[in-house]
């Protein structure tokens, strides 16, 4: 052993330290996220075995009425409760095994049934063994329902099969998968409310058959999942369709307005009409961006299955290609029309709110030159007042010194009471008009530093 070498001793007391966690402050959420990726690993499947799946849409409660349900199943087969804390349960019965996923708008079910080589045969579903009272009862709207068989090449020769059309009469949709490992082939149509899989088993490992079936089985739900938006979509159109042709006729009356009042007519309209566009819009923003997220995870899934086309045969991608992406773009453009109507909605109402503001400014301005002209003229009027204001005071005080100088007519002699009052009235005149210029001058001051 070399001297740079750890004795075992040495290598061993480091391996037990590490295996000690220091007393660090844990993430109440570490432990969850640890474990989030790996949860829910596809089942293993053992050639010859039925896949039975189905998804339910969550539906007036029916989320919360799942686990109820789920535990009512395990003590009718006499299994522990289930944990579903997680979102998701596999059980394990004598007849067949469930496993259970929540997800966010839908819950699946995928029964499996092992059966022996010479006792496979079609019909031989996994959901036949399952309780029928039980079944009847899942809580939600079915909205995937699929069968999948995977038998072995040396059981049914792929060859033996392209050469026909399907069971039920339609053109296959068949592929190899896994680099040749596999054969998928389906139809897509529904038969006694189930869509069908045949996966034939070259040489897949069960991992890899479990791995295809999960695909397979996504592939149909979110295909349909994401096709939800499509009704939404044609509503959706009609509608753009009667808001655009109605918001190009009030620009044509905006362009024609003559006045105030028709302006105002014409924005309580768009407003009208950018109400009704943006209800729309908060009503199908997420039917519309579920449906490209469903699509997204249609496009990966078979990306993962690895398909190798076959001569005279649409692989899945090509499927899809030619029937989902039209009705996906068809959703995508209308959320598109959609976000731009509501968009020229607003540009054109702000548009109008600037004429009307400009107009109510106009109006505003005329309002104070003639608010200003009134002030001129009052102004006028009370310098008038005040004129006469000193005439009157005058007037007033002269007689009160004539009262005074005829009371003390013997006191002023030789002057008359006359003389005096006729002296005293420029005096009075001056001292009332120099006081009532001082307070005029005094209340401007005043006005001016109110102002600033």
């Amino acid at each position: 052993m070399g001297k740079n070498a750890p004795s075992p001793n040495h290598a061993g007391r480091r391996g037990a330290r590490s295996e000690s966690m220091p007393p660090f402050e844990q993430h109440p959420l570490r432990r969850t996220l640890s474990d989030e990726i790996h949860a829910r690993p596809p089942v293993a499947l053992e050639t010859p075995e039925f896949v039975t799946y189905l998804a339910f849409i969550h539906h007036e409660g029916s989320a919360e009425r799942e686990t109820d349900h789920l535990q009512a199943l395990a003590e009718q087969l006499g299994l522990p409760a289930p944990d579903h804390r997680s979102g998701h349960v596999l059980l394990q019965a004598d007849g067949f095994r469930l496993k259970w996923e929540r997800h966010n708008e839908f819950s699946s079910y995928c029964f499996f049934r092992r059966s022996a080589p010479s006792a496979a045969g079609a019909g031989d579903y996994a959901l036949l063994h399952v309780p029928a009272a039980w079944r009847e009862a899942i809580p939600g709207q079915l909205i995937a329902a699929t069968h999948i068989e995977v038998r072995s090449t040396a059981d049914v020769p792929p060859q033996s099969v392209l050469h026909q059309q399907s069971a039920h009469g339609q053109a296959l949709v068949a592929s190899q998968v896994a680099g040749g490992a596999g054969w998928v082939l389906t139809d897509f149509h529904l038969h006694e409310g189930f869509s069908h899989f045949l996966v034939l088993d070259d040489h897949l490992t069960p991992r890899q058959a479990g791995r295809i079936a999960q695909r397979l089985v996504e592939i149909e739900t979110y295909r349909v999942m994401a096709l939800l938006a499509f009704p939404v979509a044609k509503e959706v159109g009609r509608l753009v369709s009667r808001a655009e042709d109605e918001l190009a006729d009030l620009m044509d009356g905006m362009d024609q307005a003559r006045s105030a009042e028709d302006d105002r007519a014409i924005l309580t309209r768009l407003s009208r009409l950018a109400a009704e566009v943006e209800r729309s819009v908060a009503r199908t923003t997420f039917r519309f961006g579920a449906a490209a997220a469903y699509y997204r995870l249609v496009r990966r899934r078979i990306e993962d299955l690895r398909e190798e086309r076959l001569p005279g045969f649409s692989p899945i991608s090509e499927f899809m290609d030619r029937r989902l992406v039209p009705a996906i773009d068809t959703c995508t453009s209308i959320a598109r029309r959609q976000d731009d109507l509501s968009a020229r909605i607003a540009r054109n109402s702000q548009l109008l709110r600037t004429r009307v503001d400009i107009e109510l400014e106009r109006q505003n301005q005329e309002l104070l030159a003639q608010m200003n002209r009134r002030a001129k003229i009052q102004l006028h009027l009370q310098e008038t007042v005040e004129g006469l204001s000193v005439v009157a005071i005058t007037y007033y005080a002269s007689q009160l010194v004539n009262y005074v100088a005829k009371g003390a007519k013997t006191l002023i002699a030789p002057l008359t009471p006359e003389s005096i009052t006729a002296a005293s009235i420029p005096v009075i005149a001056s001292f009332v008009f120099m006081g009532l210029r001082r307070m005029r001058k005094a209340l401007a001051k005043e006005g001016g530093g109110g102002s600033r």
